[in-house]
């Protein structure tokens, strides 16, 4: 873990070190030109564990007051449901999956990739009920398929399918956000279900699922810090002291996982234990966008247009805020 955290964001005392790093250095002398006090919306899912306890603990606002920022909250079932609002302008930076900003791209959203979490892959996989008869992936050719349209799970399913031999159309995807997903499984309605933690660790721990597989292997399953493209030109001063404090709490998360998942339970509505089983599934560490990082993101790209998952093939370096000469 040493090595990852000796290149993730620095604490403030780097400040310089960071803005180099993300490109936003020269960004930031725009940070306090705005006409009227500024309010930084951000959206978050409860999945977001970091941004959740910066939420909790309002430690953003804190930071950001000294610049005259304030800081609105917004909260969304998942990934797809958060880039909508930043298409449409009602949110200026998220947390989301791999496959949201993809899916966004090609619908003309213009944002920017910040920042992205070491992989997880643990965090997420396809579970089947206790009982069930289905072993493999393999199984999963004809079934009924639960998972949030556009999330990173749909990459999940897509690639681990293929893995296994089955084809995009030799299954029935049924698109459910995880809380509509999670009665559907209880009730029998499906036969599988993919989804991310908390929700995987849950259904794992309360009612027995079984995980047929996770991301290990299959997937890299990298999560995204995102802004809407013109609040990044203008306010790169915000979005570097954002990602400082996120960095510092994926910090503390690593060594406080017990009071960590004790300020989330009320939040997140689960058990202490489920939630810290599922906070060790995450690495909490961020680092600045990465050439390999882009690359992955491109393959999922190709791979959604060729499936006929998104209208148009899209560039992902086109999302990406280039620093000024």
């Amino acid at each position: 873990m040493s090595s990852l955290k000796s290149k993730s964001f620095p604490p403030p005392t780097r400040r310089a070190a960071l803005a180099s790093l993300l490109g936003l250095g020269a960004l930031a002398q725009a940070g306090h030109a705005w006409a009227q006090r500024p309010v930084l919306r951000i959206g978050y899912q409860k999945a977001a564990n970091t941004l959740v306890l910066l939420k909790t603990k309002g430690t953003l606002e804190k930071r950001l007051a000294p610049l005259g920022v304030d800081v609105k909250w917004a909260e969304f079932a998942a990934g797809p449901q958060l880039l909508e609002a930043l298409n449409v302008g009602s949110v200026d930076f998220g947390y989301v999956g791999e496959v949201p900003p993809v899916v966004a791209q090609a619908a003309g959203a213009d944002f920017v990739y910040v920042a992205y979490e070491v992989p997880s892959p643990e965090a997420e996989g396809i579970l089947v009920p206790a009982h069930s008869p289905l072993k493999t992936v393999a199984d999963l050719k004809g079934k009924k398929i639960a998972f949030n349209k556009g999330s990173d799970v749909h990459w999940l399913v897509v690639s681990a399918l293929k893995k296994a031999g089955i084809a995009y159309g030799d299954f029935s995807p049924v698109y459910l956000p995880p809380a509509d997903a999670r009665a559907a499984f209880e009730k029998g309605a499906i036969d599988a279900w993919a989804v991310w933690d908390p929700f995987q660790t849950a259904a794992q721990k309360q009612i027995g699922a079984r995980r047929l597989a996770s991301a290990a292997g299959i997937v890299p399953r990298h999560q995204f810090f995102l802004a809407a493209r013109p609040f990044a030109q203008a306010h790169g001063d915000v979005l570097k002291a954002v990602l400082e404090e996120a960095s510092r709490e994926g910090q503390w998360i690593l060594g406080n996982y017990n009071e960590a998942a004790r300020q989330l339970s009320a939040v997140q509505g689960l058990e202490v234990d489920v939630i810290e089983t599922a906070l060790k599934n995450y690495k909490h560490v961020y680092k600045p966008i990465e050439p390999g990082v882009l690359a992955q993101q491109q393959r999922i790209a190709d791979a959604f247009h060729e499936l006929r998952l998104i209208p148009r093939p899209i560039r992902v370096g086109d999302a990406v805020v280039a620093a000024r000469p």
